[in-house]
């Protein structure tokens, strides 16, 4: 067993071999790169990524990225395609085929296949003078000068830099088609992350009641308003129905040690805050959120053109997960 001391160095020196590599990517990003961002954009169909072994593993996340960002993508298994999965690929689709040599038994079987369907190929490769690379439309070039596995067996930095490649793809195409995060939330609504992105204010206040008080209640029906609600506050309306204030539990403690003697004469008017935190039903609940926070606030008036909805409380959002 290696000592602590060992175990920490041969990790550093696996960041570094594979940060190394990252690093000579960039070199590698050349016309043919452009130009298979412009096929793959302009085409009809879908992307059909293949390749075997740990590359077949690094083909299923880019599919993965390129479906959540915009880019209609499916995982085809590249032994498994010279099995019969071949009809996985249709008249539209751009087939990227990942492979580190480009030249391992199953790709020089199937890239003559994909040729007489007539479907434009993309390699991806370490090997730029690969059977693979010779036959494909355009070349993605994802080469390492070595493994970070000391016997330079293993794919890592190989595997990490068509990870990064498939990235890089990505990405461009994202920008490309002007993704944007209500886009992004339609391909993402389970989880933390997709809530932030679609749940909005209007989603959770509707499940709270909507405590309300005039002008002219007394502190005795205030504070009744307050504790039968579990809010933590009450908005104060006019006679017109219109919202003025808001009374929250700090205003009554203030209240309290501040004009005790006087509560028998104080009405929802004399101890309200004036123009409250007010957001409409729109707002996303991530913004709400960080309004509260801002304001080291527990909840919100839901209003639209100065008409009370009703609240919505920093337990409405902690509850949904998102923050």
């Amino acid at each position: 067993m290696k000592t602590r001391d060992e175990i920490k160095q041969i990790a550093q020196q696996t960041i570094t071999t594979e940060y190394l590599a990252i690093q000579k990517m960039v070199d590698y990003v050349d016309n043919d790169f452009a130009q298979a961002v412009e096929l793959i954009y302009r085409s009809q169909g879908r992307v059909v990524i293949t390749g075997i072994g740990k590359s077949a593993n690094i083909a299923q996340k880019i599919v993965a990225t390129l479906n959540s960002t915009g880019t209609p993508s499916i995982f085809m298994h590249a032994a498994d395609a010279i099995h019969g999965d071949l009809g996985i690929v249709q008249n539209n689709d751009v087939v990227l085929c990942i492979s580190k040599s480009g030249n391992t038994p199953e790709i020089k079987v199937l890239v003559p296949l994909i040729r007489h369907l007539g479907n434009k190929l993309i390699a991806m490769v370490s090997n730029a003078d690969s059977y693979l690379a010779q036959q494909a439309d355009f070349v993605l070039r994802a080469t390492v000068d070595k493994e970070a596995c000391p016997n330079n067996l293993a794919p890592t930095s190989s595997t990490t830099a068509q990870l990064v490649m498939g990235d890089a793809l990505a990405v461009c195409l994202l920008e490309s088609r002007e993704f944007t995060s209500a886009d992004f939330a339609k391909y993402h609504p389970g989880g933390a992350l997709g809530k932030q992105l679609y749940l909005r204010v209007g989603d959770l206040f509707r499940n709270n009641s909507a405590p309300h008080v005039v002008i002219t209640d007394r502190v005795d029906r205030v504070i009744l308003e307050i504790s039968s609600n579990r809010l933590g506050a009450t908005v104060v309306l006019n006679a017109q129905q219109e919202l003025v204030g808001i009374i929250t539990d700090g205003d009554l403690r203030r209240m309290l040690q501040q004009r005790a003697s006087e509560i028998v004469q104080l009405t929802a008017q004399d101890i309200m805050s004036k123009n409250p935190k007010v957001v409409p039903e729109s707002m996303l609940a991530v913004k709400a959120f960080e309004m509260m926070k801002n304001n080291h606030i527990t909840q919100l008036i839901v209003a639209e053109q100065n008409k009370y909805l009703g609240i919505v409380h920093l337990h409405d959002i902690l509850k949904e997960g998102i923050v």
